[in-house]
């Protein structure tokens, strides 16, 4: 008797697939268990309920009463702590890893001796060498929460900084804090009051072995446009024309260096010399006399962005508690379909060649 073997070497398709199948389900039809079980678990799966010998029966069941001992956390597993061995991609530096948007209350201090509880926003990050895989990003949270019932400060920031540097040793690192500080204010002429929200953040930097401590703040006002005032004065003056000029609401985000070893620099301190110089910011509680005064007061601080941008810088310069700074001003124009923008620097901290493409869609204030 001949007997003719199939050709091997050709490619199987999906049909010498399907047809494998039913061969391998036929010889289970009359197989034993015992043969069935001797088969490889990858072959035995294809089975129509088969069991599968190696295939463990896993518990369904949470176990509340499983306590986690310090010998049975030595054995799991730590892959973004692993060797270098398992690093994808190049082998480089990264300058900046770790976490954004960890939220916590946060108690900090005023400048008239309160204390206020505000939901702060914390952004950690460490360097990472070349030939180390990752960090373990819960020591970011867990250095902060160690010193995250104190009274904040930047005191307070650089020991908390220290203590991540310390835990997942690095040797640069960053800590940013993001908040909405209130600051009750008056009306111009009704003797009401109400709260402003000033968007804050506490910035500390430390690159080899040097710190530098950061405040950014926005501040909105309206911006008057000095031409369209002149051109609606020359419409009601040369024909008896009703005109107005445009205004619009605008940001400036101040950001500056807090000089080492100077006096505290409240935020009540920057809020206030944002006011000297752009008296217009917006108002919280308006009635009638106050929309008017409004009007007037713009009318006597008319404003372009770049007027806008030397006047910031005027009032910093004032402060010896004050190092560089930047001036991000933005007017959104009621005129235009565009923004009018200035930036201005001073000092080595913040000058850069290249800006963020979405640095001044930031600046749009949600009311």
């Amino acid at each position: 008797m001949n007997s003719h073997s199939r050709n091997l070497t050709k490619a199987p398709d999906r049909a010498d697939a399907e047809d494998a199948l039913e061969l391998l389900r036929k010889w289970a039809s009359t197989a034993t268990e015992t043969e069935i079980a001797q088969l490889n678990p990858v072959v035995a799966r294809l089975l129509p309920d088969a069991p599968v010998g190696d295939y463990p029966d896993l518990s369904r069941h949470y176990p509340e009463e499983f306590e986690a001992d310090s010998s049975y956390r030595a054995t799991l597993p730590d892959l973004q702590n692993g060797p270098s061995s398992l690093i994808r991609g190049a082998h480089e530096q990264i300058q900046h890893v770790g976490i954004s948007n960890f939220r916590l209350p946060i108690r900090f201090h005023t400048r008239d001796n309160g204390d206020l509880t505000l939901e702060t926003s914390v952004t950690g990050t460490v360097s990472l060498d070349a030939d180390k895989k990752g960090i373990n990003m819960s020591r970011i949270m867990r250095s902060f929460y160690k010193h995250a019932e104190r009274t904040f400060s930047f005191e307070v920031m650089e020991a908390a900084l220290d203590d991540y540097l310390t835990d997942l040793e690095s040797l640069d690192a960053r800590l940013q804090m993001r908040f909405s500080f209130p600051v009750k204010v008056q009306s111009l002429r009704s003797g009401l009051s109400g709260y402003q929200y000033y968007d804050i953040a506490l910035e500390i930097v430390d690159h080899d072995g040097e710190r530098t401590k950061i405040i950014h703040l926005d501040y909105v006002y309206s911006s008057t446009c000095p031409c369209s005032l002149e051109l609606s004065e020359h419409a009601r003056s040369a024909r008896g024309q009703l005109a107005t000029p445009h205004s619009q609401r605008s940001v400036a985000r101040i950001s500056l260096v807090q000089e080492p070893g100077a006096p505290v620099l409240w935020f009540e301190d920057v809020i206030d010399h944002c006011r000297r110089a752009v008296p217009t910011e917006t108002q919280v509680m308006v009635k009638r006399e106050d929309e008017q005064a409004f009007a007037e007061l713009n009318a006597a601080n008319p404003i372009f962005v770049e007027d806008a941008a030397r006047l910031f810088c005027e009032a910093l310069q004032s402060d010896s508690r004050i190092g560089d700074f930047r001036v991000v001003a933005s007017h959104q124009e009621s005129l235009h379909s565009h923004d009018a923008i200035s930036v201005l620097t001073q000092g080595p901290t913040f000058a850069a060649r290249s800006i963020d493409p979405r640095m001044f869609a930031t600046l749009i204030h949600q009311g």
